[in-house]
């Protein structure tokens, strides 16, 4: 885009790693989901292969672009009900921000070296985001070496004056933001006012030095003052290299593993290209490729829809939309049913649209909008086979009336995408491709919608009938768990006994320097070491190998990916139930056996988030869990 004209610059806003937490948050379609560790773990990817950089990063190096971690910190509501970004007070604990909401954002500091961070609309305990040093200075740039440049989201610097009435003045607003640490304004009151402000003496020239200091150095880190662009490293790429054959490839492979197969009682799935002699395909989401792409799109190298795809296996295909749109106010439940009746086997491509989920639109149920669902139930009544339903949509619905109906034989969950969605669906329906996707978040059930958005909280609290948040705290019912997904085929896992079963602290220089105390749920004291104070040297010693055995138990070959978790011996206190400390994808044949390392360090896999935000080791057992097996661990101080 920089080559051909089309953009001046190239520092590019993304990724979104805000966490995932609530199921009717519109931009979740934009993130890796709920869990910390996948999230923080996609922004180092994502950074370091924006960047070129490479895996290993690269800290003050040249940047092929410049990637920015978004929304610094704790955002995740944009529009519900009476309730807007812009003004929104995130009330937030110390816990929370240390093993939830800060993470992600950290890795991408420490780990990807991202060269840009964006301050975020809403406050934090009172605070906005974008006027907060504490967050933009003495955090990312003082605890994790941030290096590089803090931009406001657009008009988050106006918002401070204008909807939070944290000051009283714009000129009050641009000061602060600039003695946060903020570098850049998305918007025009830096432009409008720092020169007033500098006038009333509430900025002084040295804060506007060091802001152009850290935006000029970007600029100069990406090759913008070296001559003719053509000469670096990407100089000569244009338009037509944007859909080559590999990038289409790509977006393939990338659509097919993101697929999850959320349900196929007797193995309803794969369809038979042989047997199949008619289809009907049915729903809004069926027949509109531009519904495969979600937000921030860009115009895709081919437009294929599902019904298009599905007519590759089956010539003998019927379409009949059934609703309009993913509102669904009426159906044509009639003429859907008739196809239903004629028809061997039906596909319905149902779910949601950008009219009910994305920036500045949070949904307010979980549910199927409108006639969704009797549309579904009845198609699904009236067919001769159980049926196939596919769900495009972005964030979590509840779909338990289809889970628990034996006319729906099959669930999909696509997400949204993208330009490849259809041939991927395509090729799982009828089993070129084994589908091995897991949710990346919880679907709860339409009464979850009773616990307020604005409500912060990641742990439960029974006493008031808080239920928590993700799978790591939420104590509730459950459509679909996180990390669910099923296979056209099945695995076998165990761990290897190279695994050690005892990890010891107490040998460690300065162990006693590093006591702490945390405490169980009968307030007796566990013993227990600072991370902060056990230190980096010591946290690189403690690193150990967890060693999983593999094996494709079935008769088709299949990738998926292997989930490692980790659960605390103890309950309370705020501990996670669970918590994902490593994942690894597979490629297995039929019968074939594999073994996967997981590197797990225990100042960062192990350890607890006390209520004062600071992070410990407690002693006692640990289990690491992979399906059905578990494996103990002994820490001992």
């Amino acid at each position: 885009m920089y080559n051909e004209g089309q953009v001046q610059g190239m520092t590019f806003w993304t990724p979104n790693i805000n966490i995932f937490r609530d199921p009717r948050w519109g931009r979740g379609q934009e993130t890796p989901g709920e869990d910390p560790t996948v999230v923080a773990k996609y922004a180092v990817a994502h950074v370091r292969g924006f960047q070129g950089d490479k895996y290993e990063g690269g800290q003050n190096g040249h940047l092929l672009a410049s990637a920015c971690c978004k929304h610094f910190t704790a955002y995740d509501l944009d529009n519900w009900k009476s309730v807007d970004r812009m003004e929104f007070d995130a009330k937030v604990t110390q816990q929370d921000l240390a093993d939830t909401y800060q993470p992600p954002f950290k890795s991408c500091v420490l780990e990807a070296k991202a060269s840009g961070i964006m301050c975020a609309y809403n406050s934090v305990n009172g605070v906005p985001n974008c006027a907060d040093r504490n967050l933009l200075t003495k955090t990312a740039r003082g605890q994790w070496g941030f290096h590089g440049y803090i931009v406001s989201d657009c008009d988050a610097v106006s918002t401070i004056y204008e909807k939070h009435k944290y000051v009283r003045t714009p000129e009050d607003a641009v000061a602060l933001a600039l003695k946060a640490g903020m570098d850049v304004n998305c918007g025009l009151y830096l432009k409008k006012y720092t020169k007033s402000a500098i006038q009333q003496k509430k900025v002084v020239e040295s804060q506007v030095n060091r802001a152009l200091n850290n935006l000029f150095e970007i600029r100069m880190r990406l090759g913008l003052f070296e001559g003719s662009p053509s000469r670096s490293l990407y100089g000569n790429i244009g338009r037509a290299d944007v859909c080559s054959q590999a990038h289409q490839d790509l977006a393939l492979e990338a659509a097919r593993n993101g697929i999850v197969l959320l349900k196929n009682d007797a193995n309803l799935l794969p369809l038979s290209k042989l047997k199949t002699r008619s289809l009907a395909v049915m729903g809004h989401n069926a027949a509109n490729p531009y519904m495969l792409r979600g937000d921030y799109d860009g115009p895709p190298c081919k437009n294929v829809d599902v019904v298009t795809a599905l007519k590759g296996y089956v010539h003998n295909t019927l379409f009949v939309q059934g609703c309009s749109n993913a509102d669904c106010a009426t159906a044509s439940t009639s003429s859907a049913v008739a196809a239903a009746k004629e028809m061997d086997y039906v596909v319905l491509v149902m779910g949601l649209d950008q009219n009910q989920e994305k920036e500045d639109h949070d949904r307010v149920e979980l549910g199927l909008p409108g006639q969704q669902q009797s549309l579904i139930t009845a198609v699904a009544a009236a067919a001769k086979k159980p049926v196939v339903l596919v769900l495009i949509c972005g964030g979590p619905v509840d779909v338990g009336f289809a889970k628990n109906d034996p006319k729906i034989g099959s669930i999909l969950w696509a997400g949204y995408p993208g330009e490849a969605g259809g041939v991927a669906l395509s090729q799982i329906i009828f089993g070129e491709h084994n589908p091995g996707g897991k949710l990346p978040m919880t679907w709860y059930p339409k009464n979850f919608v009773n616990v307020p958005m604005t409500d912060m909280r990641m742990r439960s609290d029974l006493k008031s009938g808080y239920p928590g948040r993700t799978y790591r705290f939420y104590k509730g019912p459950k459509v679909f768990e996180f990390g669910y997904g099923l296979s056209y085929t099945t695995y076998y896992y165990e761990f290897k006994q190279s695994t050690p079963n005892t990890i010891r602290l107490n040998h460690l220089t300065g162990a006693s320097h590093a006591m702490d105390e945390s405490l169980s749920s009968n307030s007796s004291s566990i013993r227990a070491l600072s991370v902060a104070k056990i230190g980096a040297d010591n946290c690189e010693m403690l690193k150990f190998s967890a060693h999983v055995g593999v094996e494709n138990t079935g008769s088709m070959a299949g990738r998926h990916t292997v989930l490692l978790f980790a659960r605390h011996e103890r309950t309370g206190e705020g501990r996670p139930m669970k918590q994902l400390v490593g994942f690894e994808s597979v490629s297995l044949d039929p019968r074939q056996r594999d073994e996967i390392e997981f590197v797990l360090n225990p100042c960062e896999h192990l350890t607890t988030a006390k209520i004062d935000g600071s992070v410990v080791i407690e002693e006692g057992y640990r289990y690491l869990v992979v399906e059905d097996k578990e494996f103990s661990i002994n820490i001992v101080i």
